[in-house]
């Protein structure tokens, strides 16, 4: 079942006021310039619509590698628990 963009990525009124004030605090250390609130919401939301659905899907792909790992762990543990009949 597919979840749609806005079931995925859910940001906190703190979270979102966090990262606003990240990408103000970019654009005035690293271009010097000041940036108001709405283009901060514009930035975030964004980020928010094409870069989150990319990272959230790496996240995924991630945990998925490595669950593969540790079922591949447990094959092995569980083979070794084997006696050896004699």
């Amino acid at each position: 079942m597919r979840r749609s963009l806005n079931e995925v990525i859910r940001l906190s009124d703190r979270e979102k006021k966090q990262l606003a004030g990240e990408i103000k605090a970019f654009y005035l250390d690293v271009r010097g310039e000041e940036i108001g609130i709405i283009e901060e919401q514009q930035l975030l939301d964004l980020f928010c619509e094409h870069l989150a659905p990319i990272v959230y899907n790496k996240a995924l792909d991630d945990a998925m590698h490595w669950l593969k790992g540790q079922a591949e762990n447990i094959e092995t543990d569980y083979y070794l628990l084997y006696k050896n009949v004699q």
